[in-house]
């Protein structure tokens, strides 16, 4: 039983930070990244960052490229997002997903294109004010 948890949302104002967390525990096969993907109502989820196993490449959506900052623990059981700069287009709950699809895709087609993530948690929530 794959068990996933999101930590470390809030409220700030823009401009502000946040750092999120990411415990991934029962995978029973060797996860090939782990990501963080944001949904924000009336609008699509996307996947905002993700670090792969096979190198630990990172890729970022072009929405947040410069302003988050994707890192994990070298048991790779902890994923962190470090958020900064945070705008209120950025309010979404977040969730950490430990199955991505294909890091050839990303590399190729980028992060922002990608939707089929699995082994999701239940979110944290992300809300910056103006």
């Amino acid at each position: 039983q794959v068990q996933v948890e999101e930590s470390g949302g809030g409220s700030v104002q823009a401009g502000g930070s946040l750092r999120l967390t990411c415990t991934v525990s029962g995978v029973t096969y060797n996860s090939n990244c782990l990501a963080w993907l944001r949904h924000a109502p009336g609008k699509e989820r996307e996947a905002v960052a993700a670090i792969y196993t096979a190198g630990e490449n990172a890729y970022y959506a072009d929405s947040v490229k410069g302003r988050f900052t994707i890192s994990q623990e070298p048991s790779k059981d902890t994923v962190y997002l470090e958020m900064n700069g945070l705008q209120p287009e950025d309010t979404a709950m977040y969730y950490c997903a430990a199955r991505c699809p294909p890091q050839r895709l990303a590399r190729i087609n980028g992060l922002g294109t990608l939707t089929d993530f699995g082994y999701m948690g239940q979110g944290t929530q992300v809300t910056v004010s103006s």
